[in-house]
């Protein structure tokens, strides 16, 4: 086999370079400009009355989206007391107790393939499984929605986040007798942490942004959440109908509301991102 020479792997290696440069600012330029139409058209919306007040009835201007920022976060609260605990329990089986079971590998496969499914085939499973069942849309089944959709994500993250704990910790519990569920809890969730935190954070900043589960499931409404087992007003499908409204006021508001989900993705992205340094 004939050696390339040193201008032949430099040229190469300088192409490579040059590609990976390019995308890079490519990726990063799309990035800017989609914040900076987001920022430009949805900063006017942010007013007392976007936060506080009820949306008005169409063609009359004022109101807010106070109904639907409360609902979003009611909605996504309990999606996450439901979906963060189960997906824990399921990397923890994957990553400590079912090594050598059977289960876990068809468990891997079903979680893989559920973290690849589109939203919206979710949104449709949810709706006849529970909206058709009670006849009527609610809060509750836009939670198990966006709740099955954070399982898997939560469960792959605490797979890896498990793995990379030393063996050597589990070896010296257990050689001193602690039980392996208390080894698990008080000894590799300590060490994970972090890891499992930022995971968990990650699958919340994944979901708070959905809009096809909830048009099959929470659709919406103009008015408080209440108990949630009616239709309940929340921001991606506000911002569906108010973009596509003929009304200005109502297509600022949906850009306000873009922005408004944009910073709260932004924010737990960059909690995430913290808990992941290594402190020097």
């Amino acid at each position: 086999m004939k050696p390339r020479s040193n201008w032949t792997r430099r040229s190469i290696n300088f192409m490579v370079m040059a590609v990976s440069t390019l995308s890079s600012f490519i990726g990063i330029a799309v990035l800017v400009w989609v914040l900076y139409e987001i920022i430009y058209r949805g900063i006017g919306a942010f007013n007392w009355d976007f936060f506080t007040k009820l949306p008005t009835p169409p063609g009359v201007e004022g109101g807010g989206l106070a109904n639907a920022i409360l609902g979003t976060v009611v909605i996504t609260a309990l999606a996450t007391l439901i979906g963060v605990p189960i997906g824990l329990f399921a990397g923890v089986f994957l990553a400590e107790f079912g090594l050598r079971s059977k289960l876990s590998g068809p468990v891997r496969f079903v979680s893989n393939i559920l973290m690849g499914t589109p939203s919206i085939i979710i949104g449709v499973f949810v709706y006849a499984m529970l909206v058709v069942t009670v006849r009527h849309f609610s809060g509750y089944a836009g939670a198990v929605a966006l709740a099955i959709i954070m399982i898997p994500l939560v469960a792959r993250t605490t797979e890896d986040m498990l793995n990379l704990v030393p063996d050597t910790l589990r070896e010296s519990a257990l050689a001193l007798g602690v039980p392996r569920w208390k080894t698990t809890l008080d000894i590799v969730f300590k060490a994970a942490k972090k890891g499992l935190l930022t995971g968990s954070l990650l699958a919340v900043a994944r979901v708070s942004g959905e809009t096809a589960p909830l048009l099959f499931t929470a659709l919406n409404s103009p008015y408080w959440p209440g108990w949630l087992n009616k239709p309940t007003g929340n921001l991606t499908v506000t911002i569906y109908n108010y973009a596509m409204s003929p009304y200005t006021d109502w297509q600022q508001m949906a850009w306000g509301a873009s922005l408004l989900i944009t910073l709260g993705v932004l924010f737990l992205t960059l909690c995430a991102r913290f808990l992941l340094q290594e402190k020097k």
